[in-house]
């Protein structure tokens, strides 16, 4: 039997689509590594182990010619001077993009290659951003009190490489400096 078309709504505020597959919860246990400041971290850690991001996906076949699509929702809050993100990826099949959509909140999308080049690009609501290929990306929340909701869309066989990003960490970070939000080079970057 052929699949049929089908449609889902994203009602705001909140954005959990009425339709869901797969519920993730990345909580500041699974982000290990990936904030600068580690005794900040270990500290929060130990009061609670409060979720950072969620992300309800609409499953495709993971097969060339689908797309895989969801909602990615950032929480607001920060590790010492640093906002929370998400994990942030690599494509496993490295020559496929992406598209976010914003809805909701104040934040940026990190990305860069894995020849080094680098883009920090805001997201705010309204914002479309375009990932090409083998650009590694990550969302981060700069709104104090809102979430920084994003609508997601990607090819069904492009797959997530984790990996790569939890050992070299990403080039660019975003904190709360002194004027304001800074995007800083990353003194723990881990050169391959």
């Amino acid at each position: 039997m052929a699949d049929f078309p089908f449609s889902f709504t994203i009602p705001l505020p909140g954005a959990v689509p009425s339709r869901i597959d797969n519920h993730i919860r990345r909580t500041l246990s699974s982000m290990k590594g990936q904030f600068l400041d580690h005794e900040t971290y270990q500290a929060m850690l130990a009061e609670d182990d409060r979720v950072i991001y969620e992300v309800y996906e609409i499953q495709r076949p993971a097969v060339e010619g689908e797309l895989l699509m969801g909602i990615s929702i950032v929480h607001p809050g920060k590790v010492g001077n640093e906002f929370f993100m998400t994990k942030g990826h690599f494509h496993t099949v490295l020559d496929t993009a992406e598209v976010y959509y914003c809805l909701q909140g104040e934040g940026f999308m990190v990305m860069e290659t894995p020849e080094g080049e680098t883009c920090v690009q805001p997201l705010a609501p309204g914002n479309v951003l375009y990932v090409p290929p083998r650009w590694a990306h990550r969302s981060v929340c700069t709104s104090r009190q809102a979430d920084l909701v994003t609508f997601f869309v990607y090819p069904g066989n492009a797959g997530h490489d984790y990996g790569t990003i939890e050992r070299l960490g990403f080039r660019k970070l975003v904190v709360e400096g002194e004027n304001g939000i800074e995007i800083i080079d990353n003194p723990r970057y881990a050169h391959e």
